[in-house]
């Protein structure tokens, strides 16, 4: 499983457990959820912080890629097969003797 969907879902298991206790004491339910959220919050932020960043990391380099690592010899080959009959035709242009 994946580090981001295994730290959200703990989190709203987290949320939802307190929202339970909360509700089973008496608060009332829309008070109850504002609790929940703000009590799994400090929960999370206070002893999941290791999680948390590695998430963060995660979701960084899914959103900024190392080109280094992207370059591959397929991708040379794609790009060699594509500009290949281009560079013929610019080669052959430049080759061509001047017209008097």
């Amino acid at each position: 499983m994946k580090t981001w969907v295994g730290y959200s879902l703990f989190r709203i298991l987290l949320f939802a457990a307190v929202l339970t206790v909360l509700l089973l004491i008496g608060i009332t339910g829309w008070i109850a959820a504002i609790m929940a959220a703000i009590i799994s919050f400090c929960v999370s932020y206070l002893f999941f912080g290791r999680a948390r960043t590695k998430v963060a990391t995660q979701l960084y380099k899914a959103r900024n890629p190392d080109p280094a690592e992207q370059a591959t010899p397929a991708a040379d080959s794609d790009e060699a097969a594509e500009d290949g009959p281009d560079d013929a035709a610019d080669t052959a242009r430049n080759d061509r003797p001047a017209a008097s």
